[in-house]
């Protein structure tokens, strides 16, 4: 009777297993890969001296962010408009002030040279993003540590095609 049995089963599994392999077929015509770092900065926090936001790196949160109140988009004692930017890498050769590979928000409308860099309170921002692991009022902190780990990331998804969203929630 068992010798039935396992005779049925193998039988059964016989069937069940195609003859030739079956190929699945995939249209990969209009299949793009896009490559690049996509920037979602969300602002949360507005108080009268700064505002606090979270960063996010193609969808994962990566930091906290500290900015200056919005004023007309007014030179350094603003942040700057909400809206969509491209961003790039700055090494330390192309600035006077940061020793260190930072980012450049390009294309702001009447403004220049908008930083993502490091520091801690309104003060160090004149009108740039600050980047900071854990934040208080008017406050971010850990901000070298962010900004290396930012960087780090940027560069291990290949350091280009970077695009910044920036919203007020």
């Amino acid at each position: 009777m068992l010798q039935i049995i396992i005779g049925l089963l193998v039988k059964k599994e016989k069937e069940s297993i195609p003859k030739t392999p079956q190929k699945v077929k995939m249209d990969i015509s209009n299949h793009t890969e896009v490559k690049g770092v996509s920037l979602l900065l969300i602002r949360g926090t507005f108080t009268d001296e700064s505002i606090i936001g979270e960063l996010f790196l193609n969808g994962e949160r990566m930091c906290d962010t500290l900015e200056l109140p919005f004023k007309d988009n007014q030179k350094s004692i603003s942040c700057i408009p909400a809206g969509e930017y491209s961003v790039r890498l700055r090494p330390a050769r192309q600035s006077a002030t940061r020793d260190y590979l930072h980012l450049l928000v390009e294309d702001v409308k009447d403004r220049s040279y908008i930083l993502f860099h490091r520091g801690n309170t309104a003060k160090d921002t004149r009108g740039c993003i600050l980047v900071g692991l854990g934040s208080q009022q008017d406050i971010v902190h850990n901000s070298t540590l962010a900004m290396d780990l930012l960087i780090k990331e940027i560069l291990h998804l290949g350091g280009e095609n970077i695009n910044l969203i920036i919203k007020n929630n």
